[in-house]
């Protein structure tokens, strides 16, 4: 068995190299290496990597014919809200080129297979819940209309977009998944766990969009690649699958366990004191909430209680400070990012 994992060095392509390689699988990563990706992230496995931008389509066709994959886990992307808004020129090119030119290469090679190739050749398109943009009550699931709130929502749903219609007018083998809010080892520390375990360490204010009551539903990485994972095996060719673990939380809520938790292994006692409201982001969605029942009917459950995975969370960025303080140094340094919103004429 070999698969192909697009932005396999990143945090949740990473995990899921991890589990392939575990259960036996040859894994080939293609990844541009930019400033999320980590070699680090796949230091204990083994596994081939081609640094490589996925706009360039010669690139991504000689990687096709070279490895013949059965599966191909599309992962690459520019995925930081925040950034977005900063900044949206690289999220149209790598989420929307980038996807149409794993398509027409992955296509290409998938029509020249022969058919007991082609007939188990499967492309999972890797998208989020926010393409459906907030949702006061009740629960996302794969029927939801789209409804992007930010340039990265919008450059993902363009995405899934053309990965619908290929699967429409060329009978290609896609499939389309939809998660929420990840956490777990090797997340780049722009995003709220990492950044705010960070700070705290750093006894830094801990800043906090708003009132901080914007609800997010919450899956460890591990259960997001293990999803993954079921839905190339068991899913349903041209189908949509939700992944949510059913942990709806406050980002006040999230800080708040992450405080504990830093207090606990740090024997601080430091409590909430460092927490600290700023001026909300733009076009903030309020509310995420994702029903699995989908999921669940081809043979996937989570596994991971959310506190207990937190805390092992928090653990793991109190012992690995060789990971991430080079990259504080180096590529981010615990600003705000996502400010420069455009003034109305």
């Amino acid at each position: 068995m070999k698969a192909i994992v697009t932005g396999g060095a990143g945090f949740i392509g990473s995990e899921l190299v991890r589990q392939l390689v575990a259960s036996g699988v040859q894994v080939i990563v293609i990844d541009n290496l930019t400033y999320a990706a980590t070699r680090e992230a796949l230091a204990t496995v083994e596994h081939r990597l081609v640094k490589l931008d996925i706009c360039d389509g010669s690139g991504v066709a000689d990687v096709l014919a070279d490895e013949r994959p059965q599966v191909v886990y599309h992962l690459a992307a520019e995925t930081h809200v925040d950034r977005s808004i900063d900044d949206a020129a690289a999220f149209v090119r790598t989420n929307v080129l980038g996807t149409h030119s794993m398509l027409e290469q992955c296509t290409r090679h998938w029509e020249q297979q022969p058919a007991d190739h082609r007939d188990t050749f499967r492309f999972v398109h890797v998208s989020t819940d926010e393409v459906f943009g907030s949702i006061g009550e009740g629960l996302f699931d794969e029927r939801s209309p789209y409804d992007p709130r930010s340039p990265y929502a919008a450059s993902k749903a363009a995405s899934d977009h053309l990965v619908a219609a290929w699967h429409r007018t060329h009978a290609f083998p896609a499939l389309i998944t939809h998660c929420g809010n990840n956490f777990g080892p090797y997340q780049f520390p722009d995003k709220l766990i990492p950044l705010m375990v960070i700070k705290r360490l750093a006894g830094q204010p801990m800043p906090i969009y708003g009132d901080g009551n914007n609800v997010r539903d919450w899956i460890h990485v591990s259960d997001h690649a293990r999803a993954l994972r079921t839905i190339a095996a068991e899913g349903t060719l041209g189908e949509r699958y939700v992944i949510g673990a059913s942990t709806q939380l406050s980002n006040l809520e999230v800080v708040k366990r992450i405080c504990t938790h830093v207090d606990a292994l740090e024997q601080a006692q430091l409590g909430e004191s460092l927490i600290q409201f700023v001026a909300d982001r733009p076009g903030h969605d309020q509310r995420y909430a994702l029903d699995a029942t989908k999921l669940a009917t081809i043979g996937w459950a989570p596994r991971r209680d959310f506190d207990t995975a937190l805390r092992a969370t928090v653990q793991w960025y109190v012992d690995q400070r060789s990971w991430w303080q080079p990259l504080m140094s180096n590529r981010y340094g615990g600003e705000r990012l996502g400010s420069k919103r455009r003034l109305q004429p």
